[in-house]
């Protein structure tokens, strides 16, 4: 009997170990926008703000997934955009003898974090390339997005408590 952190895995072959590959991995849309340049490239008084925007979504693929990983940002420095970018990055993955119950988990969590290096670097790539110094995203922990996603969807799901 085949087992999971411990315990006796469900709906999976007896001796067949769980699998995730990545079939293939690309860029799906990019955009680089550098709105103010060469002005915006001299040498800033202040530090930018910067924002980011991270969102994960999944679909079937076949019988394979695929995972989006989208990273959005823009630098500012009073009020005047520097840089903007949007990088939708994304993988197909074959996913083998792993409990429905851990599937979504895994879609989530482990998929985006095998994409993540590889957006990452192209994000440094285009910041440089547009003349200002590589924009290294710090690392994101995809569990605490994950369940801050699943947060969101139970309180949706739960009706709103009557008024009286």
């Amino acid at each position: 009997m085949a087992t999971t952190n411990g315990g006796p895995a469900q709906n999976v072959p007896d001796g067949a170990a769980p699998q995730l590959n990545v079939l293939a991995q690309y860029i799906k849309d990019f955009s680089f926008e550098n709105p103010n340049a060469p002005r915006s490239l001299q040498q800033q008084s202040q530090a930018p703000a910067i924002n980011i925007q991270i969102n994960v979504t999944a679909k079937p693929a076949g019988t394979d997934v695929e995972v989006e990983l989208k990273l959005e940002g823009r630098a500012e420095v009073t009020g005047s955009v520097l840089f903007g970018f949007e990088l939708i990055y994304a993988g197909v993955f074959r996913i083998q003898n792993v409990p429905q119950e851990s599937m979504s988990a895994l879609v989530m969590i482990e998929c985006p974090r095998l994409l993540f290096p590889f957006a990452r670097e192209i994000i440094a790539t285009a910041t440089r390339d547009g003349g200002y110094p590589p924009l290294l995203i710090d690392p994101i922990d995809f569990v605490a997005l994950y369940r801050q996603k699943m947060g969101e969807l139970q309180s949706q799901a739960q009706p709103a408590p009557p008024l009286s």
